[in-house]
């Protein structure tokens, strides 16, 4: 017995099991990307209160065109890289899930194409099946960065009418250069094809390195996609926006479902913009951890990718899945995603990061951590 006997589900779809990262009751959880910081009192108390607030009024329908949320996105945007941008240039969903989501729904479909480069985010080619369009996926180099000439002929080759780029990317940690970026965009453009920057870890990007809200004003083509629920610790807020030009954002407000964004989520988003600074407070500590814990494990002869998120992608292991195991049944749980032979592990508190030390130095000590 199959089990979808009885129902027209579709075709393409019997073959699959529902995404989702291990929900695991243990120690140390450093798989799914999360701040491990929570808010403080004070911020819970203001998110409860803006909450309260919401249900007062809950017999109502919630704003719609949600202008006060994405007000107040663009005010943050503005501070964080500079961008001068209108409300109505602003979209936010139920986490940047959703966003992209409703960008595959607008611009893809029957007979069209979205095109990415492995190895980065899995559930971009989720979103292409869901909206029935065609998927591609080039490749990265060996190091994780992508070639300019490769994924411009990639596009010339394939004509998509979207591309996917993730940066920093996931599950690598690597950033794109900006030239890069303004590449693929005009090309893309040239040819009819909207491009999607993932920025979901951007305020983890060491200093220097740009975001690509910066090419906005010179390509209507071009969005870039942000969350709330990494360096801001929103992740049980389910709050993801991006930053486009008007007529792209108007594309989506055609697909997105009536009411997409409920009156309590936009009390929680804009009480937590309040407390961005606090929020945010935990970043450059998280940076610093992360770099200590690439050359960390560089010292262990490990190889380990240069970070612009808040994760490291390490390796390379004989058995990925039973370093994965050893880990786990350390009590620590990391995420086996990416190459094969390559490991992801989030960057934790202090406590966190050396119970994962102990424990893999241990796991090395064994066969399950041979190395390639």
């Amino acid at each position: 017995m199959g089990r979808f006997d009885g129902l027209p589900i579709r075709e393409e779809l019997k073959s699959f099991e529902p995404y989702g990262a291990p929900q695991l009751d243990v120690p140390v959880l450093l798989n799914v990307n999360e701040n491990p910081y929570p808010a403080s009192e004070a911020t819970v108390a203001d998110i409860a209160a803006a909450v309260t607030g919401a249900a007062r009024g809950m017999n109502r329908y919630p704003d719609r065109e949600f202008i006060g949320l994405r007000a107040d996105l663009a005010a943050y945007l503005a501070r964080e890289s500079g961008a001068q941008l209108e409300p109505e240039q602003l979209w936010a969903a139920n986490g940047s899930n959703e966003v992209m989501l409703h960008i595959l729904q607008a611009f893809g479909g029957p007979g069209r194409t979205a095109l990415s480069f492995a190895p980065t985010y899995s559930m971009y080619p989720e979103y292409a099946r869901d909206t029935n369009t065609a998927w591609v996926a080039g490749r990265r180099a060996e190091d994780f960065t992508l070639d300019k000439s490769k994924a411009l002929a990639a596009i010339s080759r394939h004509r998509p009418s979207v591309v996917l780029l993730a940066s920093p990317n996931n599950p690598t940690g690597t950033a794109l250069p900006i030239d890069v970026t303004e590449a693929i965009v005009a090309q893309a453009g040239a040819q009819g094809a909207v491009v999607v920057v993932d920025e979901a870890y951007a305020e983890f990007r060491r200093t220097g390195t740009p975001s690509a809200v910066s090419l906005l004003p010179s390509y209507p083509n071009l969005a870039v996609a942000r969350t709330m629920s990494k360096a801001f610790a929103m992740a049980g807020g389910r709050v993801g926006y991006l930053a486009a030009s008007k007529q792209f954002v108007d594309a989506l407000r055609i697909v997105r479902l009536p009411y997409h964004l409920s009156a309590v989520t936009q009390a929680v988003a804009r009480a937590a913009l309040q407390h961005s600074d606090e929020l945010l407070g935990r970043v450059e500590q998280l940076r610093v951890e992360r770099d200590e814990t690439v050359d960390w494990l560089r010292s262990l002869g490990l190889r380990a990718v240069d970070s612009d998120a808040n994760f490291v992608l390490f390796g390379t292991f004989a058995d990925r899945h039973a370093v994965w195991q050893a880990l786990l049944d350390d009590g620590v749980l990391i995420r086996e995603t990416g190459p094969d032979g390559w490991l992801r592990v989030s960057i934790g508190t202090g406590d966190e990061m050396a119970a994962f030390r102990a424990s893999l130095e241990r796991v090395l000590k064994t066969d399950a951590g041979r190395l390639t």
